[in-house]
């Protein structure tokens, strides 16, 4: 009874590190562009660092096959995108104020961050 008690909350504790205090890698771009690949229930990168007041050219890989991983949503920005599998699309980001911005699919389980900085 207790290795089942124990183990339960190993579980907890796992679900709470993974969905709210696990915080991606922050990766810079190569040559100036972004290539955001879309598989195994992640984008990667996850969490990008943009200039502000520049737009941006974001490249997104989509090779997994979950209608989920389908589209790519910048709800602050009033902005979303069908990706296709296995077929690189393009986004153009705009040029914001700093901040953080959120992307993610419709059902929000692949999440993502843009840092926007000075």
């Amino acid at each position: 009874m207790i290795f089942i008690n124990v183990f339960g909350l190993l579980v907890v504790v796992l679900i709470v590190w993974w969905f709210w205090l696990y915080r991606r890698q922050e990766i810079s771009p190569q040559n100036g562009k972004w290539v955001v690949f879309v598989e195994n229930g992640v984008y990667q990168p996850a969490r990008i660092s943009l200039k502000a007041n520049t737009t941006h050219e974001l490249t997104f890989i989509r090779k997994d096959e979950s209608p989920c991983a389908e589209t790519v949503v910048f709800p602050q920005l009033e902005l979303s995108e069908t990706l296709p599998i296995n077929i690189p699309r393009t986004v153009r980001i705009p040029a914001t104020s700093p901040g953080e911005m959120e992307f993610h699919c419709q059902m929000k389980m692949y999440q993502g961050v843009l840092i926007i900085e000075e």
